[in-house]
């Protein structure tokens, strides 16, 4: 697709793709395409995405992560061909990590396959802020509402049809658009992210059903999960500071799997009064935090930085090398902090 043919991308948008990026991705051969472990729809889709293009370009690719996919991704395509390892038979002459704000994400497979990852080549492409580069070359870009944002725009610079793949390179895209926007609805969402969208419907991306797979569609034992969690809502006298806790004993009674807490904090993030909310996830020996702040206010980034952690001014994570019951007052004391902060602006 050239950008003369494009239903609503500018050349603007286009020219937004380091030459570098593409450079690499044409010339490569034979590249291993990461994705961060406990993946959601925008890691998964750029991945495979990633994969897809070198293959529209005539060369062969593998899509890894270290974790399994979830069930509720079922339904994206070619979601079955991720590998937790990669494939012996090829000699990587690239790496292609997405979604990643850090190398450390891609999990376990980093360590296992040190040796790999330190000597090819990496193209990193990102767009979380706190990603400070870790690539041969990196592409980062904060103001793309998801990765997927991305891709589509290098697919189209690559000159690849959105369309390929049977409509598997657009179905896959547009998942992860819609999933790092809350369907539209996140502040991230701007004019060149509905402008991608368009590009995406217009190649036959099923938009509607990928929402409703998304949004509309759980598991009964999930919405269990969500009834547990949600009434164990805490927030301080002024309610703006709010936040819960998802215990490993929620997922035995309810027989929800790691997954099935995705979505749990956008509900709380519904919250009218507060500023900042937190899910506190218990795991192991360490505690998970995923934090949602207002527009304009306090920057997530700023909070779970402090903590290891990054993401998103609006959206952001940490974990805790501590159980939930002495992680929980820290981060609370830590994110009163900066609420307070804001009224001595």
């Amino acid at each position: 697709m050239s950008v003369g043919a494009s239903v609503s991308l500018t050349a603007g948008d286009i020219a937004a793709v380091p030459s570098a990026v593409i450079e690499r991705f044409r010339a490569a051969r034979r590249v291993l395409t990461v994705c961060h472990e406990n993946p959601e729809a925008d890691a998964l889709g750029s991945a495979l995405a990633h994969t897809l293009l070198v293959e529209a370009l005539g060369g062969r690719a593998t899509p890894m992560c270290a974790d399994p996919v979830p069930a509720m991704y079922a339904f994206m395509p070619d979601i079955y061909r991720f590998r937790s390892s990669p494939d012996p038979d090829l000699d990587y002459d690239l790496i292609v990590v997405g979604d990643c704000g850090e190398l450390e994400r891609v999990g376990s497979v980093l360590r296992d396959h040190a040796e790999l990852f330190g000597r090819v080549p990496i193209v990193d492409i990102d767009h979380h802020i706190s990603n400070r580069g870790f690539g041969a070359i990196d592409w980062i870009d904060p103001t793309a509402a998801a990765t997927c944002e991305m891709t589509t725009l290098l697919a189209v610079a690559l000159g690849v049809p959105l369309t390929a793949a049977g409509g598997a390179l657009a179905a896959n895209l547009v998942a992860g658009v819609v999933i790092d926007t809350a369907n539209f609805q996140h502040p991230n969402t701007t004019a060149r992210t509905l402008r991608v969208a368009s590009e995406l419907v217009a190649a036959g991306a099923p938009l509607f059903e990928t929402a409703r797979r998304l949004y509309r569609t759980k598991p009964n034992r999930q919405l269990k999960l969500f009834g547990l969690v949600l009434g164990r809502l805490e927030e301080t006298p002024d309610g703006l500071l709010a936040w819960s806790t998802l215990t490993e004993a929620d997922r035995s009674q309810t027989g929800a799997g790691d997954g099935d807490s995705e979505g749990i904090i956008d509900l709380l993030s519904q919250s009218a009064s507060s500023e900042v909310v937190i899910l506190f996830k218990e795991a192991g020996g360490q505690t998970r935090i995923s934090v949602r702040t207002r527009e304009g206010g306090v920057d997530a980034t700023e909070l779970c930085g402090g903590f290891g952690g990054g993401g998103h001014a609006r959206a952001a994570g940490a974990t805790l090398e501590l159980a939930v019951k002495p992680a929980q007052p820290i981060v609370l004391e830590a994110a009163r902090r900066l609420i307070d902060a804001l009224g001595a602006r």
